[in-house]
C-alpha cells in the first residue's frame, strides 16, 4: 500500500501486479482444483478477495488499462492502489458470474491499525495513518473478521462486496459496471494466458 512508485519484475504496475495479476493468477492456476473440490463434496466453495473502501478512490475511469504495464505515470499511489483494489471487486464478481457452483465474494477488512502507510503514501496518508487511524481503526484481530466471516458463514451470496462484518454494501459505480467488468476479465485472461500448473 502505497509503495513507491515501480514495476514488477512482469513489468505490471507494483500496485496491481501485487493486489490483481498475482491474485488472479493463483485463482486461475487453483479453479480445477476448486471445481473438483466441489464437486466432490456436498460443502460451498470460497473464494475471498480482501479488496478495501479505497476501491472508491481509484484512478479517473477506474482501472486506466493503458497504465497497467507501467510506473504508473504520474498518478498518485492513492489512486494506483484505489484501482488495484476496485479490480479485486470487479474480479471477485466476474469470477463469481463466471463460476456460480463457487462462491466469490470480496470484503472491505475495515479500517485497521496497521503500518501501511507508515513510510510511503503522500503526506495526506501518513498524517490520517498516524493521527486518525489510532482513534477510529480497528486491531489486526478485529479486521481479520471479515475474511473469516466471508470464508465461514451461512448465506454469504457469491458477487457481493462485503463490510465489516458481514454487511452487504454499496459497491462503487464502477465496480459494477459490466463493460469494464468484461474488459477487465479479458485483460486479464489475455495477460494470464500461457500461465499453468
Amino acid at each position: 500500500m502505497s509503495c513507491p512508485p515501480g514495476q514488477t519484475n512482469e513489468g505490471y504496475e507494483i500496485h496491481w501486479g501485487i493486489n490483481h495479476v498475482g491474485h488472479a493468477l493463483l485463482l486461475k492456476l487453483l479453479t480445477p482444483l476448486l471445481l473438483t473440490t466441489r464437486s466432490g463434496c456436498r460443502s460451498e466453495v470460497r473464494i475471498v478477495s480482501v479488496s478495501s473502501i479505497a476501491h472508491k478512490f481509484p484512478v479517473s475511469g477506474g482501472i486506466k488499462f493503458e497504465i497497467l504495464k507501467s510506473n504508473g505515470c504520474g498518478e498518485s499511489l492513492n489512486s494506483l492502489y484505489g484501482q488495484s483494489k476496485l479490480g479485486n471487486v470487479i474480479y471477485a464478481k466476474e469470477y463469481a458470474e463466471r463460476h456460480p457452483e463457487l462462491t466469490s465474494v470480496s470484503i472491505h477488512p475495515g479500517i485497521v491499525k496497521t503500518d501501511l502507510h507508515a513510510s510511503g503514501g503522500n503526506l495526506l496518508m501518513r498524517g490520517f495513518q498516524k493521527f486518525i487511524v489510532p482513534y477510529i481503526g480497528i486491531e489486526v484481530q478485529e479486521g481479520a473478521k471479515s475474511q473469516l466471516w466471508a470464508a465461514t458463514a451461512k448465506g454469504v451470496e457469491g458477487g457481493e462486496y462485503y463490510e465489516p462484518v458481514g454487511v452487504v454494501s454499496r459497491a462503487s459505480a464502477l465496480s459494477k459496471n459490466k463493460e469494464l467488468g468484461k474488459k477487465l476479465w479479458d485483460w486479464t485472461e489475455k495477460e494470464l494466458a500461457g500461465h499453468t500448473i
